[in-house]
């Protein structure tokens, strides 16, 4: 009887610390599906926020495709404007600044220059040469002379109605 108590004794013992080691594993077991629910949760919103990425890497590709071929069409552009530039004699040193000085440099000088070309203008009418201006002042005064002679004329006959 007493070897059957003690054999009782040690299965008891054994039994509660099988109940404690079990009872331990069943808690990690516990705490290992809560854990692994938590992970199924998140791998599951992460899922779905890939999907909402994988959208957004779509259209980032779609622009990204669309930029590349603006910039090409940009640099063409770019290449095109400065070939014109070259051959129209563009040059860096040309600004708004300088060609703002250069416009009213040019109003100084047309403002210097118009009384001369108000003079010179009433000169146009006389040849070039010197002979020919003494030709021309000798026909005025031929012309001059003959009214003058003309109007004497007309003076004369208002004068003698009677004849």
């Amino acid at each position: 009887m007493a070897d059957i108590s003690l054999r009782k004794t040690d299965v008891e013992e054994k039994r509660s610390k099988v109940q404690k080691e079990s009872k331990v594993l069943l808690e990690y077991t516990r705490k290992a599906i809560a854990r692994l629910t938590y992970l199924k949760r998140t791998l599951a919103q992460l899922e779905d926020d890939m999907a909402g990425c994988d959208n957004q890497m779509r259209h980032w590709q779609t622009n990204l495709s669309i930029m590349v071929s603006k910039e090409r069409q940009y640099m063409q552009q770019h290449t095109n404007c400065k070939a014109l530039l070259k051959r129209v004699g563009y040059t860096p040193e040309v600004s708004h600044g300088v060609l703002m000085e250069m416009a009213e440099h040019k109003k100084d000088l047309e403002k210097k220059t118009r009384p001369i070309l108000d003079t010179l203008r009433s000169y146009q009418d006389l040849p070039p040469d010197k002979a020919l201006a003494a030709l021309a002042i000798e026909d005025k005064r031929r012309q001059y002379s003959a009214a003058e002679k003309y109007l004497e004329e007309v003076l004369q006959s208002a004068l003698n109605p009677t004849e």
